[in-house]
């Protein structure tokens, strides 16, 4: 059996993971009808969640009856009793807080793939601030600004944890009511550093062999479902 994890994006910061035996993760699910756009379409055995705001924690939209759910958990801990995650706190806004709030970033490690989902992070931190998030393979970042960091700082944040992968995230596509930037101008400045792979679909399959021979960061720009 092929071990591989399959990532999912189902718009906004929502994520699907899953492995190879179906054991299914999300991610910041959202209900869909909030912010604009079609509820997802899957169901989860375990349920991450960043940060309580209402486009992030729709917990009921995708568990399965009795699924796992972390919210803003920190440290680390194991989801299904055989993954382990790692919970960093860090800030929704740049005044510490003050302004939006808190979030927790999840790391997680999922069939040999690890991934970093940065919720709503608001700042550029420290590389002394996510050196324990490190080495991570694939980081799932917002760009979209207004509410996170904006493009150029996505662009800071990703040299700072040096991914194999990066998937854009939290950006403005057709039906989002949310005064997001598109993911254009992120792509536009990412192209000076990173080789950028637009796909047709919302689906990566991610092996742990293949990533090992990426040398420099990738950018999968994924279509929204």
């Amino acid at each position: 059996m092929v071990v591989s994890l399959i990532l999912r994006w189902h718009g906004h910061a929502c994520f699907e993971l899953v492995d190879s035996r179906g054991f299914t993760i999300a991610i910041d699910p959202h209900d869909g009808y909030s912010i604009g756009l079609k509820p997802p379409s899957f169901k989860a055995d375990a349920v991450l969640i960043t940060h309580e705001h209402f486009d992030h924690n729709a917990y009921s939209t995708v568990a399965k009856p009795g699924a796992e759910r972390y919210s803003m958990r920190e440290g680390e801990f194991l989801v299904g009793g055989r993954y382990r995650a790692t919970g960093l706190k860090l800030y929704h806004d740049k005044v510490r807080g003050r302004r939006r709030g808190e979030v927790v970033v999840y790391r997680v490690e999922v069939e040999g793939v690890s991934l970093l989902h940065l919720g709503d992070l608001g700042h550029v931190p420290t590389e002394s601030t996510v050196a324990l998030l490190k080495p991570v393979d694939v980081v799932l970042v917002p760009v979209g600004g207004t509410f996170t960091i904006d493009p150029r700082e996505a662009i800071e944040v990703l040299k700072i944890l040096d991914p194999k992968v990066a998937i854009p995230m939290h950006y403005w596509v057709k039906g989002v009511n949310l005064p997001l930037l598109p993911v254009d101008t992120f792509v536009e400045l990412a192209r000076e550093s990173y080789e950028i792979i637009t796909l047709g679909f919302n689906e990566l399959k991610l092996l742990p062999e293949e990533l090992q021979e990426v040398h420099k960061t990738r950018v999968y720009v994924l279509s929204p479902p």
